[in-house]
């Protein structure tokens, strides 16, 4: 696994190796697996440098191989502090292309959700592998439904290589860097001119919004005309005591355990003052996937993992500090924004959802926002999905954004296009689950 490197000065010439298919290995996690070591001295080359390259196979659920490949890149990126790191990016590319034309690219950004390897998409939708309970397997008929549309698609490990869900800023580096990467790498034959959307839902909501705010003063050479922030998880302090001692307070007891690796003081806090039953299940949370943890934590409220009052530790300054500093609103994106969110979300709160959309609006941000008022949050991510993919094709397709801002206020359960796009989006479905292998035909020609 060696690469060539010659440094000088702050740059630096790669010959970086890359693996043909290995159709018959299993995959190794990602904290076992060569591949994910960066070589000796990347860290002088530029983010979105390609440092390893190799092609796999995936499989829905780790079990139904599919027909397409896949190409993992390892690339140079930026962590929380502004240091070199790396991650790595499963880019898809569609068997037939319109002439003449540069291919769209979208970056999906699943909802990982945990700090487990199991979880990080590059593992968990490779065949065999042993991810139950990663939601990425599940967002493959998502990903492979962009796919279908005629585009590329970017699949970022965007919690890095750590998995530090719900850290700020470094969610945002991973997921340009990873389209840089992918335009970067010859072999893909994707443009740099290319246009380029931005999606995610929940935990990948949240790191495709993260992304939508560093992009201006990180990334503004990369052409993303739009981004799909699906219930973006605004304020992960309030999404915390909205979730702790109930049904999905595994998802902030998770965020703790992931945060705790990058604020050493909240690690301070948690180790002096959690109990020996605490410490014991923070050991254990990096090695639960996303469902695991749900079902393994329902209604645990971490009051009783503490020798002291709950409150007491929240009001921390070394806690606060950690709430004020994970909260979305910092730079208004600049490019044109999508926000979908449930009235009922049992999971992430519409008031801060709405206080987003009106932070970025007040900051310049063209904003449609749909605020279904019938669904909730794990049934919108599916019923959005046609939504998403025809708001995506118009930022493509350059129509203007009045026209489409009309088309997205009435609830998604009532409108018959999405029942038209979810027509489609079963038969790619169906195709995904049975292995067969998918077509070229829009799904958002079917939902106009």
């Amino acid at each position: 696994m060696d690469s060539h490197v010659e440094v000088a000065g702050d740059a630096a010439e790669w010959s970086a190796p890359h693996e043909k298919l290995r159709p018959r290995s299993r995959p190794l996690l990602p904290a076992r697996d060569p591949f994910y070591q960066p070589p000796p001295g990347y860290e002088h080359t530029a983010p979105g440098t390609v440092l390893r390259s190799r092609e796999v196979q995936l499989a829905f659920l780790g079990l139904i191989p599919q027909r397409f490949t896949a190409t993992q890149l390892l690339y140079r990126t930026t962590d929380l502090n502004k240091n070199a790191s790396t991650t790595v990016t499963t880019v898809l590319t569609p068997s037939e292309r319109t002439p003449d034309m540069p291919c769209p690219i979208v970056s999906y950004q699943c909802a990982i959700d945990a700090v487990t390897g199991r979880c990080f998409p590059s593992y968990a939708l490779r065949r065999r592998a042993k991810a139950a309970g990663a939601l990425a397997q599940f967002e493959m008929l998502l990903i492979v439904a962009a796919l279908a549309e005629g585009w590329a698609v970017s699949v970022p490990d965007h919690g890095g290589p750590l998995g530090l869900f719900g850290a700020p800023f470094e969610p945002g580096y991973c997921v340009l860097d990873g389209l840089r990467a992918a335009v970067n790498f010859a072999p893909l034959k994707l443009s740099q001119e290319a246009p380029i959307g931005l999606w995610g839902y929940s935990g990948g909501g949240l790191a495709t919004a993260w992304a939508a705010e560093m992009y201006d003063g990180y990334a503004a050479e990369l052409n993303v005309v739009g981004a799909v922030l699906g219930s973006p998880v605004g304020d992960l302090g309030s999404t915390y005591h909205r979730l702790n001692g109930k049904f999905f307070s595994g998802l902030p007891t998770m965020v703790v355990a992931a945060l705790m690796q990058t604020y050493p003081d909240l690690r301070r806090v948690i180790e002096e003052h959690a109990s020996d039953e605490g410490k014991a299940l923070f050991e254990k949370l990096g090695k639960m996937t996303t469902a695991q943890a749900v079902v393994r934590l329902r209604k645990q409220n971490m009051a009783s993992m503490l020798d002291r009052p709950l409150q007491e530790l929240l009001d921390m300054p070394e806690v606060q500090h950690v709430f004020d500093h994970i909260r979305l609103g910092i730079a208004a994106p600049t490019m044109p924004v999508l926000i979908v969110q449930a009235a009922h979300d049992r999971i992430i709160s519409v008031d801060d959802i709405d206080q987003l959309a009106r932070t970025y609006s007040a900051g310049g941000t063209d904003v449609t926002y749909h605020r279904d008022r019938f669904a909730e949050h794990i049934m919108l991510h599916p019923m959005s999905a046609p939504m998403a993919l025809r708001w995506l094709r118009d930022r493509f397709d350059g129509r203007p954004l009045d026209e489409n801002r009309r088309r997205t206020t009435w609830p998604t359960l009532l409108n018959p296009s999405t029942y038209r796009g979810l027509a489609r989006l079963a038969r790619v479905s169906g195709k995904v689950v049975t292995g067969r292998g998918v077509e070229r035909r829009p799904l958002s020609q079917y939902d106009r």
